[in-house]
C-alpha cells in the first residue's frame, strides 16, 4: 500500500485560508468526508478535536497533523490542505501553520494502513518534500510530488537496512513510541536517525506504534551501544537495558532536540539504569511528585472500576429485586433470585480494596509489587490488627478506602527498597529474587504494616463516615455543590478524578452519606456534554452548523456520563464553556443532596436511573443544572453572523 492509495483528489485542497485552528479541523473533517472514508462526521471530528485537546498536533516548521483512530472510520484515509498566509495553530514552535495533514484510522485489527502514514510522517520532516508540497498549483502535481519522494524514501529504506546489516553495531539506539502510534512515534525516529546521519554516528530506533514494536533492538545491539535513547509518551520495559545508559525524555523532545539527546548519551550524561525495573517512559527530573502520586492512584482506579460498578449495580438490582424483604433484616437476600445478585456483587464487591492496592504498588514497583499491594490491600479491607491478635474478640473494623491506598503506596516503596536492598546480594541468587525474596520478604512486611496502622485508618474512616452521618442538609447540599462542580473543571482532568475517587471512597462505606455523594458526583459529570446539547439546540445563533451537528451527540454523552463530551467545545471556548460548566454541575449536585437522592452504582449515568434514590428528583436536579448552565453558557457567547452561523 502506498500514500497514493490513502489520498485521492477530493480530499486535497490548495490554498485554504481558514481563520483558526478549529476552522481548520473542521475544514480538514468536510475534505475527508468528501473522499468517503467517514460514517459518522461529528464523532469523528470528536475524536480529532479530543486528540488535539491532549496535546496539540502542530508539530512545527508550519506543520500540523491532526488524526483520529476511531470506529466513526469506513477505511483508512489521508486529507491535505496548503494554507499560504498561514493559521494560528498553537504549533510547539510557535508559528503559523501552513500544510496540514489528516489521518482517519479505522478501529480495527488490520493495521496496514498505518504504515503507510507513518512513512508520511517521516516524509514531512524532509524539508525538501514540504516545499514541494506548498509550491503545487494543483492537486495532479501535489499527488505527484507525494509519489516522487515516497519511492525515493522506500529506497532510502532498502539501502539503509543493507548497510546496518553490514555496520556491525550501532553507537546509539533509541525507542520512539505516542499513545496512538500513528504520526509523533515516526516524525521522532526520523528526526533522530537525520541528525545522527548528519554526524556520521551509527544509531538505530525501534518504533513502537500502532502496528506493533518495528525495527527492534537485538541483546547484541543493546550489549554493544553507548546507550539508549527513550523518546516516549507511554510506558516502556526496560529491563533489557538494565546496566547501560538510558536517557527518558518524552516524544516532543525526539523530534525537536534530537542533537541534545544524542550528545548527552555520547557524553555520559544519561543516568544508568539499574538492575531490571521497568520504569515511566517519562523523565524522573520532569515527573513532580504529586504527578507521580496521581499517576500511581490512578492506575489503582481504573483497575478497581469495573469491580466497583459491576458490584455495585448487582447488589442494587438485589434491593430492587427484593420487595418481600423490605423492612427487613433479610432485605436484599430474602429471596433465590434477590439472594444470587446480592452475593454476586458483594463478591465483586470484596475484590475492590486489595484491586485498588495492587495495582499502586504495581504502577510503583512494577510486577513485584503486584502481590505486596494485594495483600497490604486485602488486610486494609479485613482490619487485622495487633490487638486483635492478643484478644480475638476485639471488634474488626476495615482500614477502607484510605487503608487500601496507604497499603498501595507502603507496599509498592518497600518493593522498590527491597529489590535496591537485593541488588548486594550474589549473582547466583539472581533468578529467586522475584520468584521468593521479593514476594515473601515483601508481604511479610507489609503485614506488619497494616497490622500497625490498621486501628488507626478505621479510627480516621469512622471519623469520616460519622461526620457525614451526622452532617445537616445544608452541609451536605455544599459538599454536593463542590465536588459536582469540580467534576466539570477539566472533564476527565485530575480535579475531575479527584472529584471521582472520593466519591468511589465514600462510597465503599456503605452508608447513605456515601451513595448521596455518589449520586452528587455522577450527576455533575453528566451535566456539561447536556449543556453543550441544549445550547447547540435552543440557541442556535451562538454556533456554527458543524457545532450544532456536533452538540446532537452530547446528549447521549451526558446522559451517560461521559464528561468528556464537552472537551471539544471547552477547547475552542474555554473563558465562557468551564465556567459555565462547573456552575451547572455544582446546581446539580447541590440539589441531588437537598433531594437526598443516593447512588449504590459509580458509573452508568440516566441508565441506572432504576438503582438511583429518589429518581425523579435526581432528574429534576440534572435537568435544573443543565439548563442553569446553558443559559450562563449562551448569554456568555455573542451571537454569530448569519455567514458564521449558517442561518439564514
Amino acid at each position: 500500500m502506498r500514500i497514493r492509495d490513502l489520498l485521492k483528489p477530493e480530499g486535497i485542497k490548495l490554498g485554504g485560508s481558514p481563520v483558526d485552528k478549529k476552522d481548520t479541523i473542521a475544514q480538514m473533517v468536510d475534505l475527508m468526508c468528501a473522499t468517503g472514508n467517514i460514517n459518522d462526521k461529528e464523532r469523528y471530528k470528536a475524536g480529532v478535536f479530543a486528540r488535539e485537546a491532549e496535546d496539540t498536533t502542530g508539530v512545527g516548521e508550519g506543520i500540523a497533523i491532526p488524526h483520529a483512530k476511531t470506529d466513526a472510520v469506513t477505511r483508512p484515509g489521508l486529507a491535505a490542505m496548503t494554507i499560504p498566509g498561514g493559521v494560528e495553530y498553537e504549533a510547539l514552535d510557535g508559528e503559523p501553520v501552513d500544510l496540514v495533514f489528516l489521518i482517519a484510522a479505522p478501529n480495527t485489527k488490520e493495521n496496514v494502513h498505518l504504515e503507510v502514514l507513518s512513512r508520511l510522517s517521516v516524509l514531512l520532516m524532509d524539508e525538501n518534500f514540504t516545499k514541494a508540497l506548498r509550491a503545487a498549483k494543483t492537486k495532479e502535481e501535489f499527488l505527484e510530488i507525494v509519489d516522487k519522494f515516497e519511492v525515493a524514501k522506500l529506497a532510502e529504506e532498502v539501502t539503509k537496512m543493507e548497510q546496518a546489516a553490514e555496520s556491525g553495531g550501532f553507537e546509539v539506539l533509541a525507542i520512539t513510541a505516542c499513545p496512538t502510534g500513528i504520526a509523533h512515534t515516526y516524525m521522532a525516529a526520523e528526526a533522530l536517525e537525520k541528525a545522527a546521519a548528519a554526524r556520521g554516528i551509527k544509531i538505530k530506533v525501534e518504533t513502537q506504534g500502532s502496528v506493533g514494536a518495528k525495527n527492534v533492538l537485538t541483546a547484541d545491539e543493546i550489549r554493544n551501544a553507548r546507550g539508549i535513547i527513550i523518546a516516549a509518551d507511554k510506558k516502556i520495559e526496560l529491563d533489557r537495558f538494565g546496566g547501560k545508559q538510558v536517557l527518558q525524555t518524552n516524544v516532543t523532545a525526539g523530534i525537536n532536540k534530537p542533537d541534545e539527546l544524542i550528545n548527552r548519551i555520547l557524553n555520559n550524561e544519561a543516568p544508568v539504569l539499574e538492575g531490571g525495573a521497568s520504569v515511566s517512559s517519562a523523565p524522573a527530573e520532569e515527573e513532580t511528585i504529586g504527578r507521580k502520586t496521581y499517576k500511581n492512584l490512578m492506575n489503582g482506579i481504573s483497575h478497581m472500576l469495573p469491580f466497583v460498578v459491576g458490584g455495585g449495580i448487582l447488589i442494587a438490582i438485589a434491593f430492587l429485586l427484593d420487595q418481600p424483604g423490605l423492612g427487613t433484616s433479610s432485605y436484599g437476600s430474602s429471596t433465590p433470585l434477590a439472594h444470587f445478585f446480592k452475593q454476586a456483587g458483594d463478591t465483586a464487591f470484596g475484590f475492590m480494596l486489595p484491586i485498588l492496592a495492587g495495582f499502586i504498588a504495581e504502577s510503583i514497583a512494577d510486577r513485584p509489587g503486584l502481590a505486596v499491594g494485594f495483600v497490604g490491600g486485602a488486610l486494609a479491607s479485613a482490619g487485622y490488627s495487633f490487638a486483635w491478635l492478643m484478644n480475638p474478640d476485639t471488634a474488626l473494623v476495615g482500614g477502607g478506602f484510605l487503608g487500601a491506598m496507604l497499603a498501595g503506596f507502603v507496599g509498592g516503596y518497600l518493593t522498590l527498597w527491597l529489590e535496591k536492598a537485593c541488588d548486594k546480594l550474589p549473582a547466583a541468587l539472581e533468578g529467586i529474587k522475584p520468584v521468593l525474596i521479593y514476594p515473601l520478604v515483601g508481604i511479610f512486611m507489609i503485614s506488619l504494616v497494616m497490622f500497625a496502622v490498621n486501628p488507626i485508618m478505621a479510627a480516621i474512616n469512622t471519623g469520616i463516615a460519622g461526620i457525614l452521618g451526622g452532617m445537616g442538609t445544608s452541609n451536605l447540599v455544599l459538599l454536593g455543590a463542590v465536588v459536582g462542580g469540580m467534576m466539570s473543571v477539566d472533564f476527565g482532568g485530575p480535579i475531575n478524578k479527584a472529584s471521582y475517587a472520593f466519591g468511589i471512597a465514600m462510597l465503599s462505606e456503605g452508608t447513605e452519606a456515601g451513595q448521596m455523594i455518589m449520586a452528587a458526583i455522577m450527576v455533575g459529570g453528566m451535566v456539561p456534554p447536556i449543556i453543550i446539547a441544549l445550547s447547540t439546540t435552543i440557541f442556535k445563533n451562538r454556533w456554527s452548523e458543524a457545532d450544532r451537528k456536533a452538540g446532537i451527540v452530547n446528549y447521549v454523552m451526558g446522559l451517560s456520563f461521559i464528561s468528556e463530551g464537552a472537551i471539544p467545545y471547552a477547547a475552542a471556548d474555554p473563558g465562557r464553556v468551564i465556567p459555565s460548566c462547573v456552575v451547572g454541575s455544582a446546581v446539580a449536585g447541590a440539589l441531588s443532596c437537598l433531594f437526598h437522592c443516593t447512588s449504590p452504582a459509580p458509573h452508568g449515568g440516566a441508565w441506572v436511573i432504576a438503582v438511583i434514590g429518589n429518581p425523579v428528583m435526581y432528574l429534576v436536579a440534572l435537568i435544573v443544572g443543565s439548563v442553569v448552565g446553558c443559559l450562563i453558557l449562551s448569554m456568555l457567547k455573542k451571537p454569530l453572523s448569519p455567514e458564521e452561523s449558517g442561518l439564514k
